[in-house]
């Protein structure tokens, strides 16, 4: 069993588009998106409709949540809140009804999935391995996948020790024996200084991930971000991966 991971795609279309090429190229059995198919970005139709074909799990994300009124925007500052503001307005009844039927946390071929952590499966950023292992203990299973933070990220437990960290792309990944913790990364709004579109392969069979990144064209999205009215901060960090 090969399967592709993405998460925290954000409205970028473009940078979907390329990582799916990607993928389609690498052939897997299944796809999973980890939830944020929304916010911030401008394409949010496209980038559901695009999910929607494609994906065989998908997850809820603190964004999704919200634009589909199950987290008070009033949670959100900032130009989060008012991308997601924005999103409201123009996302088709058809892919709110879609984001309606999402959770943000599953399972999958033994496979434990959150948006967040098993703590907390929307708001819990695991960047640490304290936060980690809390999310190992309480998932009881070898693998979880998580995403939200926008950092693709590996932390690996074997035996007493722990270790890990930022996953930079084209890192490997042996599982086989271990209990692992793994983060995508961002699709739509990279946040560990590569700007390149992020996502998992994982060969469930053979205990091995591969963590990928896609070019994509950053300033379209930036032109779209800039044309819809969306914040220029928001825009402008697109080419810095940050």
């Amino acid at each position: 069993m090969r399967v592709a991971v993405v998460s925290d795609i954000h409205s970028n279309l473009h940078a979907l588009e390329a990582v799916l090429a990607a993928i389609e190229a690498e052939a897997p059995d299944e796809l999973w998106c980890l939830g944020d198919l929304v916010g911030y970005g401008p394409r949010p139709n496209e980038c559901c409709a695009a999910i929607a074909e494609r994906a065989d799990v998908c997850l809820a994300g603190n964004h999704d949540l919200a634009v589909r009124g199950t987290i008070d925007l009033e949670e959100f500052h900032g130009e989060a809140g008012l991308a997601a503001t924005w999103t409201r307005k123009v996302l088709e009844p058809e892919w709110l009804a879609l984001l309606d039927t999402l959770e943000p946390e599953g399972t999958a071929h033994g496979v434990a999935l959150y948006h967040g952590s098993a703590r907390d499966p929307i708001w819990e950023y695991v960047l640490s391995d304290e936060a980690a292992l809390a999310t190992l203990e309480l998932a009881g299973s070898p693998l979880v996948l998580v995403g939200h933070s926008h950092a693709a990220l590996r932390i690996v437990e074997s035996g007493a020790e722990i270790g890990g960290g930022l996953a930079p792309a084209d890192t490997e990944l042996e599982l086989a024996g271990v209990r692992a913790l793994l983060n995508p990364g961002s699709v739509g709004q990279p946040r560990d200084g590569d700007p390149r579109a992020a996502y998992l392969l994982l060969d469930l069979d053979a205990q091995r991930a591969s963590f990928r990144r896609v070019e994509y064209d950053v300033e379209r999205t930036q032109s779209e971000m800039r044309e819809a009215g969306l914040p220029e901060m928001l825009a402008a960090r697109l080419e810095l991966g940050l």
